[in-house]
């Protein structure tokens, strides 16, 4: 058995689906269900004895110990927390309360339960806490990539929430001798992709006929991972990962975010063209950049690829063609999860960038 938490976000549903198509081992998934936990990711897995889902939040101690209790998992598996930069900047109390305040208390139910099994079933726990590059900050374009002994320079309410949780995984291991692991991922793109982020977004609004905006002048720099091969390195950490290392998760493709939407615009039209004729990227809008926007990341997995045999499979050209026909083959998840929460949100944030 082993335990999820943020199990229907974007991350955490593609790992769970994996997991459950690949392993026999029971999964116990938690998510709180907020705005981007969809239990529609997970619906495959409705009827799948192997699949136990929880709705809570990790900040409930009571909870976390129950279930710790009651399941007894060799692992806890931790992606959940709010993740959107735009809405940190926004509203920035949900970070510190979820990526902050409920990633100790997830550590401290973890720690009580940990100290508490005897033998193998303590030796062979593990805590696996899943992390982003953006809490190393920002790059020149020259810089080397972000290795694990970059310096945390956050620079948005979200990133420096989770370098907080980071920090405090980190602490509970050396003060506490707590089993952890710590990924730190670049840019994720995929299936069940909430339809905030850059992908998603182009593909609804291009779809739908409206702006494709593209914040400043679009040559912010981003490493893009396909999340299929971002939940392979998870496993492998899991796995064969060294306790209290850091491993970063990088899937070698920078790019910028304006040559993202021309290929998004570009694999549109090649597969679902328009009637007109006309490009998809006539639709592209400059907007105005987002405040203390970060120029450039880019991760260097070379550690992870040395020390634990990991590289990613997809290359980004393979990756985000399987991305823009997964969206136009599952537009029946794509419109359950454009509710009016979604569009209030998307034209408050745009609007006041127009």
């Amino acid at each position: 058995m082993i335990i999820v938490t943020g199990s229907a976000g974007f991350i955490g549903a593609n790992f769970v689906l994996d997991w459950c198509a690949l392993h026999n081992e029971t999964v116990l998934t938690l998510d709180k269900l907020t705005y981007a936990g969809n239990l529609e990711s997970l619906a495959t897995l409705k009827d799948n004895p192997r699949h136990i889902f929880v709705q809570g939040d990790i900040g409930d101690a009571k909870l976390v110990t129950k279930l710790l209790a009651e399941h007894q998992p060799r692992a806890v598996i931790n992606f959940a927390a709010e993740s959107h930069v735009d809405r940190s900047i926004h509203g920035p109390e949900d970070f510190i309360q979820t990526n902050i305040v409920g990633t100790f208390h997830l550590l401290e139910a973890v720690r009580a339960y940990w100290n508490g099994l005897n033998g193998a079933a303590k030796t062979d726990f593990r805590f696996l806490h899943v992390s982003t590059d953006e809490v190393y900050g920002s790059l020149s374009k020259d810089e080397p990539a972000f290795t694990e002994t970059h310096r945390y320079e956050p620079n948005s309410p979200y990133s420096a929430s989770k370098a907080a949780s980071d920090h405090l995984v980190r602490a509970y291991h050396h003060t506490y001798g707590l089993p952890v692991l710590t990924t730190n991922c670049s840019n994720n793109y995929g299936p069940y992709h909430f339809p905030e982020k850059l992908i998603p977004l182009m593909i609804v609004n291009a779809l739908a006929g409206k702006n494709l905006p593209v914040y400043g002048d679009g040559q912010q720099i981003r490493d893009w991972l396909y999340v299929k091969d971002h939940c392979s390195a998870i496993r492998r950490v899991l796995e064969k990962g060294k306790l209290g290392e850091v491993y970063n998760v990088g899937g070698w493709n920078e790019k910028a975010n304006l040559d993202i939407v021309h290929t998004v615009c570009g694999l549109l039209d090649e597969l679902r063209p328009k009637a007109d004729g006309k490009s998809y990227s006539e639709q592209i809008t400059f907007v105005t950049d987002r405040p203390g926007h970060d120029r450039r990341y880019a991760i260097d997995a070379r550690k992870l690829e040395r020390e634990l045999g990991w590289k990613p499979a997809e290359t980004f050209d393979t990756g985000i063609r399987k991305t823009v026909q997964w969206y136009l083959d599952n537009q029946d998840w794509v419109n359950n999860v454009l509710s009016g929460n979604y569009r209030q949100w998307v034209e408050k944030n745009y609007a006041e960038r127009a």
